[in-house]
C-alpha cells in the first residue's frame, strides 16, 4: 500500500473505493504481489531443480489458488478438503502433496485414491501404510530435525517437543518399517517452523536430512519446508531469502553430486506468498478515552483476525481516511465481547469515527482463520487482479449463518407452566 497524490492505494487501486464498493469490513488480496513474490523466491535457489508447493492453510480462496497455478506453483495440503479445494481449481493430482498431521489412516487412503503425493509423520501410519501398499504407491516421510529453526515456541515445529515428524532418532525404525514392507520412498521432508532469519540454524537442520537421505536410495526430492519471515513494519527484519537460497542451492548441489544424481529442491512457502499482499480494512466505529487509553473500536475483531490474539501477533495499521492527520497513540480493538486487541499503542493519524483502517499482513492465515463468533458474519474477498478490484467471495449473511442449523418443531411453542 502506498500514499500516492493524497490517498492510500494497493495495486494502483485507491482503499477507499474498494470499501465504497464493497464495504468493509473487508479482505483485499494484492495479486502481482503474489506473484511477484512467487517470482522472487524461484530466482533465489540458483542452479537447483527449484519446485514451490504452496502451503494453501495460509489463504485457500480458489482464486488464489488458481492465480499460483498459472504462475506454475504445486502445493502442499493438510486435509483432504484442501485437495478437493485445490482439485477444483485445476492442480493435477501429482502436483499436490498431503501432508497432514493426527489424521487417521482413512484420510490417508482417500488421499491415496486420489493419487496425490503422500506425506507420512508418524511411525504408526507408516506401519500402516506399508501393511496396506507395499510398494505401489511412493511416499514421502517427514522427519524432525530436533532443531528449533523459529524464535516463537507456538509456530516452530522442529523442536523436540513437537507433535510434528518422526524423530530423527528414529530413523532405524524407519528403515526396517521401509525394508519389512517393501515400501518406496521417493521424497524426504522436514519443516522447521516459522520465522527463520538464521541461514546456518536452518543449514544445520538441513544437514540433518541430509545425512538421513543417504539411507533412502531411491529418492526423488527432498522438501526443506518452508518458515520464510516476512516483515511486519517497515523496521521489522525478516528472512535475506537471496542469501539462504544461495547457501542452501551451494549445499544441495553438493549434496546432489554425492548422492550420485540431482534430486528435485522443494519448498512449501504459504506466508511468505501472500501475507504482504492482503490487507483488511475496517471502519472504525467509535473513539473512546479512559483515564489512560485512547480506544478506537472497530467493526471487526478476532474473530476475523485472530492472529494478534492467539500468537501475539504484530499488525501495522494505517488509517488510509486521513493521511494527513495529526499523529496520535491509539489501542485499536475489535467489537468481540473479549478482550480483543489488534493493535495497543499505536501511532496513526488520527482516527475519526467512520474512518477506515487498513489492517497489514492479512494474506496468510486472516480469513481462512476467521469464524463466526458472537454470530458476527465473515467478510467478502477481493482481489486486485490487472488494476481493477474484483469479488471473489461474497459477504455472509444471516441465512449462511443458519443455513445448516435444523429448527425442531417441537420447540415452536413455548413450554407450558
Amino acid at each position: 500500500m502506498e500514499l500516492v497524490n493524497g490517498q492510500y492505494v494497493i495495486g494502483d487501486v485507491p482503499a477507499l473505493s474498494i470499501v465504497k464498493q464493497y464495504g468493509s469490513p473487508v479482505y483485499v488480496y494484492h495479486a502481482e504481489k503474489i506473484t511477484s513474490q512467487y517470482q522472487r523466491l524461484k530466482a533465489a535457489f540458483p542452479g537447483v531443480d527449484l519446485h514451490i508447493k504452496y502451503a494453501c492453510k495460509a489463504l485457500s480462496n480458489l482464486n488464489i489458488l488458481r492465480l499460483l497455478r498459472n504462475c506454475g506453483s504445486g502445493i502442499d495440503a493438510v486435509s483432504i478438503q484442501e485437495i478437493e479445494l485445490c482439485l477444483q481449481a485445476g492442480f493435477a493430482p501429482e502436483e499436490i502433496l498431503f501432508t497432514p498431521n493426527a489424521v487417521s489412516f482413512s484420510e490417508y487412503q482417500q488421499a491415496a485414491a486420489l493419487g496425490v503425493r503422500i506425506n507420512i509423520d508418524s511411525i504408526t501410519i507408516l506401519e500402516q501404510f506399508g501393511h496396506a501398499y507395499g510398494g505401489s504407491v511412493p511416499v514421502c516421510v517427514r522427519l524432525n530435525p530436533h532443531i528449533l529453526a523459529g524464535g516463537n515456541s507456538k509456530i516452530s515445529t522442529g523442536h523436540i517437543d513437537s507433535k510434528f515428524g518422526i524423530s530423527i532418532h528414529q530413523l532405524r525404525h524407519v528403515l526396517r518399517i521401509v525394508q519389512a514392507h517393501s515400501m518406496s520412498i521417493d521424497g524426504l521432508h522436514m519443516h522447521t517452523g516459522s520465522d527463520i532469519l538464521d541461514a546456518d540454524v536452518f543449514l544445520a537442520a538441513a544437514d540433518v536430512m541430509l545425512e538421513a537421505a543417504f539411507e533412502f536410495p531411491d529418492l526423488k526430492y527432498l522438501d526443506f519446508g518452508s518458515g520464510f519471515r516476512v516483515p511486519y513494519s517497515a523496521a521489522d527484519i525478516y528472512t535475506d531469502v537471496e542469501r539462504l537460497g544461495k547457501k542452501i542451492a551451494e549445499r544441495f548441489r553438493g549434496f546432489c553430486e554425492e548422492y550420485g544424481r540431482e534430486l528435485e529442491l522443494w519448498f512449501e512457502p504459504g506466508k511468505f506468498l501472500v501475507s504482504e499482499a492482503g490487507y483488511l480494512l475496517v471502519s472504525a466505529n467509535m473513539i473512546k478515552t479512559t483515564v489512560s487509553t485512547v480506544f478506537v473500536g472497530v467493526n471487526s475483531g478476532l474473530n476475523h483476525l485472530i492472529r494478534p490474539m492467539l500468537y501475539d501477533a504484530y499488525h501495522q495499521i494505517t488509517n488510509v481516511s486521513n493521511p494527513k492527520g495529526t499523529t496520535r497513540i491509539y489501542t485499536v480493538v475489535g467489537y468481540i465481547c473479549e478482550t480483543d486487541t489488534l493493535g495497543a499503542d499505536r501511532p496513526l493519524n488520527e482516527v475519526r469515527e467512520g474512518d477506515i483502517l487498513a489492517i497489514h499482513n492479512a494474506g496468510a492465515y486472516g480469513y481462512v482463520m476467521s469464524s463466526n463468533y458472537n454470530s458476527r458474519l465473515r467478510p467478502a474477498e477481493v482481489l486486485l487482479y490487472g488494476g481493477e478490484a474484483h469479488l471473489i467471495r461474497k459477504a455472509e449473511t444471516l441465512e449462511d449463518l443458519t443455513r445448516n442449523q435444523i429448527v425442531l418443531e417441537k420447540l415452536k411453542d413455548p413450554i407450558q407452566a
